[in-house]
């Protein structure tokens, strides 16, 4: 593995209406830990439910893992509370990435945040562009990404959707969706 000094930290961002914004991070997260690399995953939304994924990174002792949500909230009751919440998730998320324990994060679903304006786009940026480590990897998922966000990346994919198995009225499958 590339020593830190050396390596050029990458800041992604997975955005889009389409499927597939954290399955592909969680693609990199399990490829990063496969060559022995520290990872840390923080769920903005996500709240304590079991995934397959979280159940898979249980068995690297390099991952670490922080579903810290509230549960999917676009629907919400308490939107004020969803905006505690989430600012504190990006409280705890900047010391992770400040630790400079990890050589890879994931930041899965702060763009929604972003979305319904609970954290802005600008302060992100702000963070990624001057406390970040720039040896650092950083992959950021959720539909919505800032404009500010995505100037500051290095690469962007918008998910777009062609077909999903929902609008034909198959519900969410285990081993697919979660």
């Amino acid at each position: 593995m590339k020593e830190r000094n050396r390596r050029q930290g990458i800041v992604l961002v997975n955005t889009g209406e389409g499927k597939g914004k954290s399955s592909s991070a969680l693609g990199m997260v399990f490829r990063a830990a496969g060559w022995g690399m520290r990872v840390c995953v923080i769920q903005f939304i996500k709240g304590q439910w079991q995934t397959g994924e979280q159940k898979a990174a249980e068995r690297f002792d390099n991952i670490e893992w922080h579903a810290l949500g509230d549960g999917f909230t676009w629907d919400t009751k308490n939107p004020e509370q969803d905006i505690k919440t989430s600012r504190e998730i990006w409280e705890f998320s900047k010391q992770k990435i400040s630790s400079a324990e990890f050589d890879l994060v994931l930041l899965d679903e702060i763009n929604y945040c972003c979305g319904y304006q609970w954290i802005s786009g600008q302060e992100i940026a702000d963070f990624i562009s001057h406390d970040k480590p720039a040896w650092m990897h950083l992959i950021m998922t959720g539909r919505n990404a800032a404009p500010e966000v995505i100037a500051v990346a290095h690469t962007v994919t918008e998910m777009m959707p062609v077909k999903h198995a929902f609008t034909e009225g198959i519900k969410a499958e285990q081993g697919i969706e979660f």
